[in-house]
């Protein structure tokens, strides 16, 4: 179990509460945003191929409905649990309002390793998951997303699902769906897009040219393998990466395309049984603790603690994942003079092209990809240099300063909203 230290929820609630000192929020405020709004746990049975019946846990979390429809992603994961998704619906909330995008967050999760189910058994799964929280989510209050080890295709389950019990199809009741069904051109890469984004932006203001960076990429799925291959496009050196089998390296810069066309021929879409010349294996833990410029761990949470910390050699950390680095590695990078572009921005480009994706689902009129990516690069450029400028003026970290504009705008929401009755 995750000790009190590493508990995910404690630690979004100190990353808020710190904030909310400096704002210094008025006390309800804190009260209210310092805890989610709705929490919902279903136990439910599937069957199996074996003919018996497993029963599976599941939540859906609602953490602020301040500013809009809650939006967040489902994750099927063993580790799954109440807290892991109490603190990342509160992430998206303040992911949404530091974008400027009119949403809450919220967050789903099922504890369950999907690689030990049929595709049969998986679906059925989703769709009696999607039946027990169907009951909170829908276009105008709850937009679930795909997450850690959920696809485009889960979510067309889940869509589907919602559309039966409505008699017509709900194309806006869920985003990350295949195009074909009315997913969004450019959402696919859209996160790994935003996290190369923000790694180029900080190159530009830091004075590094992209040829002269060399990158580290934990995880190498949606987030990290997108991420990869853009910045290797970008004239970037991606040195190692890795994913659930290890981590592989070649100092002179890996071929990205060669072993994600490897990874996406792999059954379980992985990079074991890899090779090529010069490229060695390594543990995750050794490739967090390689020399390099760009750090980006794209995998889960609690990856950067205050045990690993001291021995990190990068110049900046760009968090793909939600949550992976813990307060205490935040203090002790910032004494080392190492950059954290957090979470809550260097990720925000899936959940800014889901919202692409709701508005064109909600008005049935298709974007091209070109106008996707532009908007997208044009609201996550918009928010780096707005966290830049508070970290700077303020003199407090990225971190910090991302929450002390994002805390800010859905604390003057809920207060112009007031308290009902």
């Amino acid at each position: 179990m995750t000790s009190e230290r590493d508990n995910p929820f404690r630690i979004a609630q100190q990353q808020f509460d710190k904030a909310a000192e400096l704002l210094d929020l008025p006390q309800d405020i804190r009260e209210v945003l310092r805890v989610p709004q709705r929490e919902l746990t279903v136990n439910f049975p599937v069957k199996l191929d074996g003919g018996h019946t497993k029963v599976f846990t599941g939540y859906r979390v609602q953490h602020n409905l301040g500013r809009g429809p809650v939006k967040g992603g489902i994750r099927y994961h063993p580790s799954v649990d109440i807290d892991e998704v109490r603190a990342l619906a509160m992430w998206m909330t303040w992911k949404c309002a530091l974008v400027n995008i009119p949403y809450g967050g919220a967050k789903g999760g099922v504890v369950v390793d999907p690689a030990n189910l049929s595709i049969g058994e998986l679906e059925r799964l989703t769709r009696r998951f999607a039946t027990e929280i169907s009951i909170l989510i829908g276009p105008d209050k709850d937009i679930p997303a795909p997450d850690v080890n959920t696809t485009p295709q889960i979510m067309a389950w889940i869509m589907d699902t919602i559309s039966m019990h409505q008699g017509h199809t709900v194309n806006a009741a869920i985003t990350g769906k295949p195009v074909q069904v009315g997913g969004s051109l450019g959402r696919n890469d859209a996160t790994g897009r935003g996290v190369s984004l923000m790694v180029r932006e900080w190159a530009r203001t830091s004075g590094y040219n992209l040829d002269q960076l060399s990158v580290v990429v934990q995880g190498f799925g949606n987030v990290g393998g997108v991420a990869a291959a853009l910045l290797e496009q970008m004239g970037c050196r991606v040195i190692a990466v890795s994913d659930a089998t290890g981590g592989y390296v070649r100092r002179g810069g890996l071929d990205v395309k060669a072993m994600r066309e490897y990874s996406a021929k792999h059954p379980r879409r992985l990079l074991d049984g890899y090779s090529a010349p010069g490229v060695e294996k390594l543990t995750n833990t050794e490739l967090l603790e390689l020399p390099c410029d760009v750090l980006v761990p794209a995998a889960l949470e609690n990856q950067l603690t205050e045990l690993n910390a001291p021995r990190i050699r990068a110049r900046v950390v760009v968090e793909g994942a939600n949550g992976p680095t813990t307060p205490d590695a935040d203090a002790i990078f910032e004494d080392r003079g190492i950059t954290v572009i957090p979470d809550i921005l260097a990720n925000a480009g899936g959940v800014t092209v889901s919202y692409f994706e709701w508005v064109q689902g909600l008005q049935s009129f298709f974007w091209d990809e070109i106008d996707v990516n532009a908007k997208l690069e044009r609201i996550m450029v918009n928010a780096y240099e707005q966290v830049r400028s508070v970290s700077e003026q303020r003199r407090v970290s990225m971190r910090l300063a991302a929450y002390l504009l994002a805390v800010r705008r859905v604390a003057d929401a809920n207060a112009t909203r007031g308290i009902y009755p």
